[in-house]
C-alpha cells in the first residue's frame, strides 16, 4: 500500500471512528459510545475538562446532548467537526477536534460561545 493510501485510510478509519462516537451519543447507546474512546480520555470544553472515559461518559448520560454534524474534516487521526449541539434545549454552534489513536479517540475539545447556555440561569454566583 502507498503511503498516500496510507493516509487515507486512517483518515477514512479516524473519521468512521468519530462519527460512530456521535451516533452512539445521538441514540443514547452509551456503552457503544464508551467502546470509541480511550480509557484515559482527555476531554476538554469551554466549561469543563473531563479526564477519563468514565468521568465523560457520567456527563453525557445525564446530559443526553444531541448532535447534528454540519462538516467534518479530516488529517491523519485528526478529525473536525463543526456541528449545532441541542444543551437543555438550546442549540449551540460548536467546533470539535478529536484525535483518534490505536483506533480510539483519546482526546477532544469543544468550543463554543457560551452565553446562551448562561442567559439560561446558570451564571456563576446564581
Amino acid at each position: 500500500m502507498s503511503k498516500e493510501n496510507r493516509s487515507v485510510a486512517v483518515e477514512s478509519d479516524a473519521k468512521e471512528i468519530v462519527l460512530a462516537f456521535i451516533n452512539a451519543l445521538n441514540d443514547e447507546d452509551f456503552e457503544s459510545a464508551k467502546r470509541y474512546i480511550s480509557d484515559n480520555l482527555v476531554f476538554v470544553g469551554v466549561m469543563v475538562t473531563r479526564n477519563g472515559a468514565d468521568a465523560y461518559m457520567n456527563d453525557m448520560e445525564k446530559m443526553k446532548l444531541k448532535y447534528r454534524i454540519k462538516k467534518s474534516f479530516v488529517e491523519g487521526d485528526d478529525v473536525c467537526l463543526f456541528y449545532d449541539i441541542d444543551m437543555g434545549g438550546k442549540t449551540i454552534f460548536s467546533c470539535g477536534w478529536y484525535q483518534v489513536e490505536e483506533g480510539k479517540i483519546k482526546s477532544f475539545k469543544v468550543i463554543f460561545d457560551p452565553r446562551p447556555l448562561l442567559e439560561l440561569g446558570d451564571k456563576p454566583g446564581k
